[in-house]
């Protein structure tokens, strides 16, 4: 062997080469034979002894001269380095492929190594079936050693590498899906790089390398994907434009990347391909929502890069295709008045291109925007908002199939999704003709009433122009005030989208709504109504306020005033086939908790419907909550029913009609709670203060017999209220109470004194007390002589009752009646005080009597 490289390097050197040549050949000569040597140590000795003479060569010597090098480099160099590519030891694999790259750089004409290299590259890194063997090379720095070497060969090759794009294309199928993340970013790099140098035949090829670099587009690495993408920009770039429609699912996906670079290269191939793609004209409806997509980015400088990308694009498009927009070009219309942003209106271009593509990419959208992903449903959402700013007027061509999306998405669960589809309802309100969409929305609320049709309406009503909305205001709210609509749903999320509807209805049409109070206020009542509407109070307030405003000037007590009577009217047409559960009972309830003074002046419609409402054969749990409602309402009779000073014309109703028909006693737990509830009303219109003395004893004259029944119910409520309602009867009564009646009442404040709640005890105690002065304020008391004695007698023993708050109201009790009968009592108490556990009760008491005046 070493005698055949002898007689190669002897051998004459041809007609164009240099002198220099033979000299270097002969040099190169005495260390080519240890390449052949059977010892991994010898031919890495002179695998190093070739790469120290070659990285030492001065400048000035026949190694440094390219032409010079070209000859020994082909004849002895090459054949042997790449035969050492193969070489059993990854030393001398290594030297080999660092010898050929130093070579490749120093030759003058590396193309003509190609023939050689590339066949020797694809043996070592893709083997002849790539797709189910692993490559020969198993060390992974040296494949990436190799790939860079393959590099290196594209980008000194150029044009040269295309008779050889079958070895390097199958070298890179095969290291584009390398265990070892460097091999992968290398051949990437290398896969554009070989696109770019052989423009003209790469399209024949390319095909072949989509299939890796797609499976490649999701490695765990970043850097990996980034170089995927920017790879897969410039293969589908120089190859083939039926490609395009494999990468770009793919390309869909990177865009939800967490990485912002990844998300970046996607944007800027993307932008590239729409400006400079031999085919972007087939590809422009799937190329479009990609770029518009990167426009609702969380990184401003992608926002940024892809602005100005879509602007590029636009404009190049718009001078393509100057003669068809010629007219456009030369009587440009100004934004829209509502524009929501004119100053940053998309140029005629951009405009064209989406309008003339929405109707390939709506479909697409409109099913992405229902999927089960929630960052596609999101993606999704906020490009359908950016094809609608581009779209303009133009969306009414597609408004059902919009409206239909809008409906779906509005319902989703993730509020990004929500937001974006409101957003884009505002510019079909701000771009569409309000008659065109109240036309297609309203037979869908009617069919099918649901929140998200709602919120759709609300936020098209927003985004409406007040001068386009006008003409069509009194049909909305008739529409919205109609049962079917307003009741549509017991939701509060259906509540919360109806009250945007009135919000957005008062916000667009402001002083225009004049003359629609009542049916809104109709509106905002259901809302009320609606369980949970606590929630939303303040809300509901200020849209109150709001429309007050724009009704006359007012504030809601003046909106309350002028409704109140004809609402309650309304409400009362229904009244006789009311639940607990019916809506206008729940209408009737909020109304009434929010009128007001406005009450008072309703009085005429209020009385009756509750008077129909109360009666004892209706609803018990209606019964219960309309109690509940008058009981906190004449609390505030003053602020409420009273403010006209009016309640007093209707007080023989209250009691007669309501309050005493509630108070007979009928078996069940529900009618003791109506009782107690009939009590609780009572007691809180005695102590509101609104009636007088004379309208009390009226009162008293009706009442009482039943208030002695109900001294006896199983509730302590309504036991103990009763024993105030009595206190107060006594109290106002003055002479006019009859004695017969006035006797009937005693025995049964006097069993309460045995009362199992101490509270009610001590309440009967009081009243006792009331009945005593009583008796002493009236004429005839020796009538009475024997009653007081019972209860003088009766007294005494709870003068020594175990609770010693019992025995000081007890005590109150008797010195209260002392001066009735001061003898009777003394004796009494004289008779009794050797019984009690404690004189001390009995003596204080007796010092009292001894030392009042005198009786009469």
């Amino acid at each position: 062997m070493a005698a055949v490289v002898a007689a190669e390097a002897a051998a004459p050197a041809g007609p164009a080469e240099p002198a220099e040549a033979a000299e270097l050949s002969r040099s190169l000569s005495r260390l080519l034979p240890g390449l052949e040597a059977d010892s991994k140590l010898g031919r890495r000795r002179a695998l190093e002894a070739l790469q120290r003479a070659l990285e030492a060569e001065q400048p000035d010597s026949p190694a440094a001269d390219p032409a010079a090098f070209q000859g020994p480099w082909a004849r002895l160099l090459l054949p042997r380095l790449l035969r050492c590519l193969a070489d059993p030891a990854e030393g001398c694999r290594a030297l080999a492929a660092h010898l050929l790259a130093l070579g490749l750089r120093r030759a003058a004409r590396p193309r003509d190594a190609l023939p050689r290299l590339l066949p020797a590259l694809a043996a070592r890194l893709a083997g002849p079936e790539p797709a189910r063997r692993s490559p020969p090379e198993a060390c992974e720095e040296l494949r990436l050693a190799l790939v860079q070497l393959l590099r290196l060969a594209v980008d000194l090759g150029g044009a040269a590498l295309a008779p050889h794009l079958d070895d390097a294309v199958r070298a890179l199928r095969c290291t584009l899906l390398d265990p070892f993340a460097a091999v992968r970013r290398e051949s990437c790099e290398c896969a554009a790089g070989l696109a770019r140098a052989t423009p003209d035949h790469f399209h024949m090829q390319s095909e072949s390398l989509v299939g890796p670099l797609m499976q490649s587009i999701s490695h765990q690495h970043w850097k990996v994907r980034v170089a995927v993408v920017e790879a897969t920009g410039t293969v589908i770039q120089f190859g083939s434009g039926k490609s395009v429609d494999d990468v770009l699912p793919h390309f869909a996906q990177r865009l939800f990347d967490d990485v912002p670079q990844v998300r970046q290269a996607v944007t800027r191939v993307v932008g590239g391909w729409l400006l400079d793609l031999r085919d972007r004209y087939s590809f422009f409806h799937k190329l479009i929502p990609l770029l518009l997509s990167s426009l609702d980015d969380e990184m401003p400088h992608i926002v940024h890069e892809a602005a100005s990308l879509w602007e590029k694009a636009g404009l190049q498009w718009q001078k393509e295709n100057e003669e068809d927009l010629k007219d456009k070009l030369d009587f440009a219309s100004p934004p829209p008045a509502h524009h929501p942003c004119p100053e940053r209106r998309p140029g005629l271009g951009c405009r064209e291109l989406v309008f003339r593509n929405l109707c390939k990419i709506l479909p697409a959208i409109c099913h992405d925007i229902t999927d089960w992903v929630v960052a596609t449903r999101v993606k999704s959402a906020q490009l359908l908002a950016v094809l609608l700013l581009h779209a303009e007027d133009h969306a009414t061509q597609h408004l059902e199939v919009l409206l239909r999306t809008l409906l779906l998405a509005c319902a989703d669960e993730e509020p990004a999704v929500v937001r974006s589809c409101t957003r884009s309802a505002e510019l079909v309100g701000t771009f569409v003709s309000p008659e065109a969409v109240l036309k297609l929305i309203w037979p869908m609320l009617k069919k099918s009433p649901s929140a998200s049709g709602l919120l759709v309406l609300a936020s098209v009503i927003r985004g409406c122009p007040r001068e386009a909305l006008r003409p069509h205001l009194r049909a909305v709210v008739a529409e919205l005030a109609g049962t079917h609509v307003r009741q549509g749903s017991e939701e509060l999320r259906y509540g919360q989208h109806l009250l945007l509807c009135v919000r957005a209805l008062v916000g667009v049409s402001r002083e225009d709504c004049r003359g629609c109070g009542l049916p809104l206020l109709r509106v905002l009542l259901t809302v009320m109504a609606l369980p949970g509407a606590e929630s939303l109070g303040d809300q509901v307030q200020e849209t109150v306020d709001a429309l007050a405003a724009a009704e006359g000037g007012g504030d809601s007590q003046d909106l309350y005033r002028e409704h109140t009577g004809p609402l309650l009217e309304a409400l009362a047409g229904s009244q006789q086939d009311w639940t607990v559960h019916s809506p206008e009972l729940l209408q009737f309830v909020a109304l009434v908790a929010h009128a007001g003074p406005a009450l008072g002046e309703a009085l005429p419609h209020l009385v009756p419907v509750l008077r129909g409402c109360l009666q004892p054969d209706r609803d018990p749990q209606m019964r219960l909550k309309l109690f509940a409602l008058l009981s906190r309402t004449l609390l505030r009779a003053k602020e409420t029913v009273d403010s006209q000073g009016q309640l007093h014309s209707y007080l023989d109703t209250l009691i007669k009609d309501i309050v005493a028909p509630n108070l007979q006693w009928r078996a069940g737990r529900t009618a003791a709670a109506i009782r107690t509830a009939a009590v609780s009303c009572l007691w809180t219109l005695l102590s509101s203060g609104v009636l007088s003395a004379a309208q009390v004893q009226d009162v008293r004259e009706t009442l009482t017999p039943q208030l002695l029944t109900t001294l006896e119910e199983d509730s302590q409520t309504t036991r103990l209220t009763s024993c105030r309602i009595l206190d107060a009867f006594l109290k106002t009564s003055g002479d006019a109470i009859d004695a017969d009646k006035l006797i009937k009442i005693y025995p049964e404040l006097l069993k309460r004194l045995d009362d199992v709640s101490q509270e009610v005890r001590l309440a009967a105690a009081a009243a006792l007390a009331s009945w005593l002065r009583r008796v002493g304020n009236g004429d005839g008391k020796s009538y009475y002589q024997s009653h007081v004695q019972h209860l003088y007698q009766e007294l005494l023993v709870y003068l020594d009752d175990p609770e010693t708050a019992v025995q000081d109201a007890v005590q109150e009790v008797l010195e209260a009646g002392s001066g009735l009968f001061p003898d009777l009592l003394v004796r009494e108490a004289e008779a009794v005080v050797h019984k009690h556990r404690s004189p001390t009760r009995c003596e204080q008491l007796l010092r009292h009597v001894q030392a009042g005046p005198p009786a009469q």
